[in-house]
């Protein structure tokens, strides 16, 4: 059962990292490029859309399977499967899941606000693409290391 919820945790870290880089690299990039107006209607209905069953499902999910290695590595102690499972939990849970809830959630409930057709507008959505990039940036870290620490802890299995 261990094996699998390792399997599990290193597949959606893995799966929530590749969705993170995408907008890291290109997607953030993309929509910078368009006009404002147009930019933060895109964002907005993302910010929507995301909120679906699938997406929600692997990334709290990832997220449970990382308490239950959690408390599973923190029982037995200091043995090197353990290091590599625990580190890997709390770098998604707190990597991904916290700075999700703290930064990038609040950027987007403002963003919500924001009439494209705003004076400010413009401003305020170069500040978001900035400001919600960076701290993609830091999701996107934790989750493919997440990922990779638990790829390691599978490979302590023989």
């Amino acid at each position: 059962m261990l094996f699998a919820l390792t399997l599990i945790a290193a597949l959606t870290c893995g799966l929530v990292g590749g969705i993170f880089f995408a907008f890291s690299t290109f997607v953030m990039s993309g929509l910078a490029r368009i006009p404002a107006e147009v930019g933060i209607r895109a964002m907005q209905s993302i910010n929507v859309t995301v909120l679906n069953g699938w997406f929600l499902t692997v990334f709290f999910g990832g997220g449970a399977v990382c308490v239950v290695l959690l408390i599973y590595a923190v029982t037995i102690g200091n043995h090197g499967r353990a290091l590599f499972l625990a580190a890997g939990s709390v770098l998604y849970i707190v990597g991904s899941i916290i700075v999700t809830i703290v930064f990038n959630v609040p950027k987007n409930k403002r963003l919500a606000e924001v009439s494209a057709n705003d004076p400010n507008s413009e401003q305020r959505w170069r500040d978001y693409v900035s400001s919600w990039t960076a701290w993609n940036h830091v999701r996107t870290i934790a989750s493919v290391a997440a990922a990779a620490l638990f790829v390691i802890a599978l490979a302590t299995w023989t």
